[in-house]
């Protein structure tokens, strides 16, 4: 495990969701799940997934990361380029991947969260596949959790991707507290 990173998926608890990126080889990540809990659900287009699909029925395991705003143009250009048409497509974002100690994909060291997934499940939709995986390790730099081990939004500075507008939106500012905001609408 490198410096300053954490592993554990009892240690870090699981929050919040984001857009992650995921990959089941180092270079063929893609921006495309909403995580939550102990399992994932993780869906793709068939031609945006040609080598991942290979790479998911033989490993049966994949990764999702979390990357920060300070690796957004690097992160963007994985969704970009096709590693079909572009061998060097992970060397040119200057990223760096590790194999995980958990499942058989990679660990990309830049990137603040990981899960760390075994496949359950792929499902062929009429949208495209769907893979269910189940977390088997969560990895978090130390940098992103509170002084009780969670992991704090505001620290790990993620970015969502706005789909309507294409842009991305960095996430970071509490706004409100969960079951709690609207608690007063209960009394009515």
């Amino acid at each position: 495990m490198a410096a300053g990173k954490l592993s554990g998926i009892s240690k870090i608890p699981i929050s919040p969701g984001t857009v992650p990126a995921a990959g089941a080889n180092e270079g063929t990540y893609r921006f495309c799940a909403q995580y939550i809990f102990r399992t994932v659900a993780v869906g793709a287009v068939p031609t945006v997934l040609n080598q991942e699909l290979a790479h998911l029925e033989a490993r049966k395991a994949f990764t999702l990361a979390v990357p920060g705003t300070d690796t957004l143009r690097e992160s963007d250009f994985l969704g970009i380029a096709s590693s079909n048409k572009m061998a060097d497509k992970f060397e040119r974002t200057g990223l760096h991947a590790v194999k995980s100690e958990h499942v058989d994909a990679p660990v990309i060291t830049e990137y603040p969260l990981t899960l760390e997934c075994e496949v359950v499940e792929m499902q062929s939709q009429p949208y495209g596949l769907r893979v269910l995986g189940k977390i088997v390790n969560v990895i978090a730099d130390e940098k992103v959790l509170d002084d009780t081990g969670k992991i704090d939004a505001g620290k790990l500075h993620a970015f969502v991707f706005d789909q309507m507008q294409n842009g991305y939106y960095a996430v970071g500012e509490k706004i409100g507290q969960a079951w709690h905001s609207g608690a007063d609408l209960m009394k009515k």
